[in-house]
């Protein structure tokens, strides 16, 4: 059983394909459930949660575009994406007593509330999970800048990003089985190394609010509460060396 978190507020950004589970397309209600369920041990901690869903799983807009689409027309396509995720999690939650709410930068007020800041935040002060879906509502930007976006104007203490791997490693673990995981990085070591843990505006937002990111595996279950509370493996990337 995870300890006390020392985060009041916390934004979790996890791609489409963590819901994909076994699937080779889709969603997979177990693994979505699982990640709810980690959702919902971590607001039993007293932690203010919100999520970014990337929309992967689904639709990709770069992929689109090299397939000849429209960026931006292949961009939007994933932002919808993206909702269905949000709903598809806001269903798994809410099957847990888990109160949620889906905010969506493109308006559909028929499955969504438009995205307010203040009212998000208001929705967090009450404990419900505040999930963002359409990413910033503006193709060329990825959920990653969503998620650094949101965190910022939420005021969030941490962003977490949920991986497949536990960490950042100076190689790619799964290709070079002797990969160290590295402990801490900053900011400007992820950008000149270009490591990939999130893209380049999304770390130069978090850098500009001093929002520190912690990486580490969603596909472990319960790692979400571990790694708040200070136990587990993960990578911090922050300004401090």
């Amino acid at each position: 059983m995870a300890g006390k978190s020392k985060y009041k507020r916390v934004l979790l950004k996890i791609s489409g394909e963590a819901l994909m589970g076994e699937l080779d397309y889709g969603l997979d209600p177990k693994a979505v459930t699982r990640i709810a369920r980690d959702v919902q041990a971590v607001q039993s901690m007293g932690v203010q949660v919100c999520l970014v869903i990337g929309g992967g799983n689904i639709f990709r807009g770069l992929a689109g575009a090299a397939a000849g689409m429209e960026r931006a027309t292949a961009d939007y396509m994933g932002m919808l994406a993206t909702v269905i995720n949000s709903l598809a999690m806001q269903n798994a939650l809410e099957r847990l007593d888990v109160t949620t709410r889906v905010q969506s930068a493109i308006p559909m007020a028929t499955v969504a509330e438009p995205y307010i800041r203040r009212r998000a935040v208001r929705h967090m002060e009450k404990g419900r999970v505040v999930i963002f879906g359409a990413g910033t509502g503006n193709p060329f930007f990825t959920t990653d800048t969503a998620a650094a976006l949101r965190a910022s104007e939420m005021g969030c203490d941490l962003l977490l990003k949920g991986t497949k791997v536990d960490g950042v490693y100076d190689a790619d673990p799964i290709k070079v089985p002797g990969a160290k995981r590295l402990d801490h990085l900053t900011y400007l070591e992820v950008l000149t190394k270009d490591l990939g843990v999130m893209d380049h505006a999304a770390i130069s937002l978090a850098r500009e609010n001093a929002i520190p990111i912690l990486v580490f595996s969603i596909y472990e279950s319960g790692a979400f509460a571990k790694v708040l509370s200070g136990e587990g493996r993960y990578t911090m990337v922050s300004g401090r060396g």
